[in-house]
């Protein structure tokens, strides 16, 4: 349990639950999440993620439920 209350804050413009996206490293397999820009091919407000936990907290973070 955190001592910490976590703090909702609005999903980026111009995106939707929906463009959330995991992307895997080819070399390191290392594991980000975050929005994903159709435009740019690009994840945006990109997050490590070290384990489920993470990813639980990015969808809190941004209000979603998962």
């Amino acid at each position: 349990m955190s001592i910490f209350k976590h703090r909702t804050v609005p999903i980026p413009e111009p995106f939707t639950a929906s463009d959330i996206k995991i992307e895997s490293s080819i070399c390191t397999g290392e594991k980000t999440i975050g929005f994903y820009d159709k435009a740019t091919k690009k994840l945006m407000y990109a997050e490590l993620v070290r384990s489920e936990r993470d990813i639980r907290d990015f969808y809190a973070k941004y209000g979603i439920k998962s």
